[in-house]
Order: C-alpha cells, then sequence, then structure tokens
C-alpha cells in the first residue's frame, strides 16, 4: 500500500476551501485546514486524518503552526491548496490604506509565510504540489466591476505562480493556479446570483465542486506546473 499524502487548505472553513478540504479527504487525504476561527465553525470536525489549526494566515506564526502540525501529524506535506483570500470591490480611488492593508495581509502575505515554510518541506521530500486560488479578473477585468487592489494582488499570484515554477522544477516541486470565476458560496448573496451570471459568457455562475475538479486534476497532472487553468465560464476570454 502507498503511504496517504497530506494536504494543507487555507480558508477552510467555508466555500472553496471547505470544498477542497472535503474532497481530499475523500480521495484518501490527510488534511491540515486552516482559518481565524476554524475550530469554531463548526463546519469541519477535526477526526484522525483531519487536523485543524485557528489563525491568521498572514502570521508567520500562524503559517509555521500549520506546517508543524502537518508534520508532526502526518509526516509529509504534499499539496498546499492556498485558497485564502479577501476581495473587495469599489473604484479604485475610494480603496482606503485600511482596504489596502487587509487585501496585501491576507492575499500576498497569506500566500508568502505558509507556501515559504512548505517548500521547504517540500524540498527535503523531494516532491510538492501548491495550487493557488486566483481570479479571471487578474487577466480579463470588466467594465462594472472595479476591483483594481485585489487585481493587483492575484495578479501577482499568477505572476509568481509561473516564477516559482521555473525556480523549483529542477527539485519536482511545481506550482500552479486556478483563474476563478464567479463561484456560488457564501460570499455572494441569493439575490445578486443574476448579475452575477452576466460576468461570464457561459451565463451562470460556478460550483464549488468545479474548483475542486481543478484542484484534482493539477494535482494528478505531473506534466503541468506554472499554468494559470481559468475556471470562469469563458470570462478570462475576452469581451462578450
Amino acid at each position: 500500500m502507498t503511504n496517504p499524502k497530506t494536504a494543507i487548505v487555507t480558508g477552510a472553513s467555508s466555500g472553496i476551501g471547505l470544498g477542497v478540504t472535503t474532497a481530499l479527504m475523500k480521495h484518501g487525504y490527510r488534511v491540515v485546514a486552516n482559518s481565524r476561527h476554524i475550530t469554531q465553525a463548526e463546519t469541519l470536525t477535526a477526526s484522525t486524518d483531519l487536523a485543524l489549526v485557528d489563525g491568521d494566515i498572514a502570521h508567520p506564526e500562524t503559517a509555521r503552526n500549520i506546517v508543524e502540525t502537518a508534520v508532526r501529524r502526518f509526516g509529509s506535506i504534499d499539496l498546499l491548496v492556498n485558497n485564502a483570500g479577501v476581495f473587495i470591490s469599489k473604484p479604485f480611488t475610494d480603496y482606503t490604506t485600511e482596504d489596502f492593508n487587509r487585501l496585501v495581509s491576507t492575499n500576498l502575505a497569506g500566500f508568502l509565510y505558509v507556501t515559504q515554510q512548505v517548500v521547504h518541506q517540500m524540498r527535503t521530500q523531494g516532491a510538492g504540489h501548491i495550487v493557488n486560488i486566483t481570479t479571471s479578473l487578474a487577466d480579463q477585468p470588466i467594465a462594472g466591476v472595479p476591483a483594481a487592489i485585489p487585481v493587483l494582488t492575484k495578479g501577482g499570484l499568477n505572476a509568481v505562480t509561473a516564477a516559482l515554477a521555473i525556480e523549483f522544477a529542477g527539485e519536482n516541486i511545481r506550482f500552479n493556479a486556478i483563474g476563478a470565476g464567479i463561484i456560488d458560496t457564501p460570499m455572494h448573496k441569493p439575490e445578486t446570483h443574476e448579475f452575477l451570471k452576466s460576468l461570464h459568457p457561459i451565463h451562470r455562475i460556478g460550483a464549488v465542486s468545479e474548483i475542486v475538479d481543478a484542484v484534482l486534476y493539477l494535482t494528478d497532472a505531473t506534466f503541468v506546473t506554472g499554468e494559470v487553468l481559468h475556471v470562469d465560464g469563458g470570462a478570462h476570454a475576452g469581451k462578450w
């Protein structure tokens, strides 16, 4: 028998992160799931194969705790899904210092510290895979959806995905991203769904299961690295 694989998922208490965590466990993974208050969220229950770690992913000590928990409990880290993220839509000149700091803290620092810690572990193992959840708006902005600062951060994740794919290709550590469209999560109130459908050429919003499918595909596709896989109903393709 092969040893079960271990994954870390951030932003795991609801939405995409919860869906990814649940699916990975069904596929035999042991998972370390993180969000600020995941032990109080009551959406996941800690078990032999699931560790829950509270904490703000933007803080280095949270990242260290997550990685140390994974190695101590399960012995390895095979997959990291950087899902935690913040999206604030408003006109460019209306963004405040607080908005900027919040976006940079979660979207960029929340990627940096845990990814650095995970790469250290993956290098000792000789393999690993990291998936960053970004947005198709980073490639194709949409009129009427002002989001310059989220795009600044998520576009940076797309760029660093390619840079790290090249940097670590020789060490068998892969980096990929998923450029998500609007996904049906608690973030979006039902009364907004009709408008949100119009943001995709395929006139609907996406399902969490479709992001899960993309994560599983990229994880199994061992010849794919540096890719931004768009799961966005065609929104990245251009004006429609």
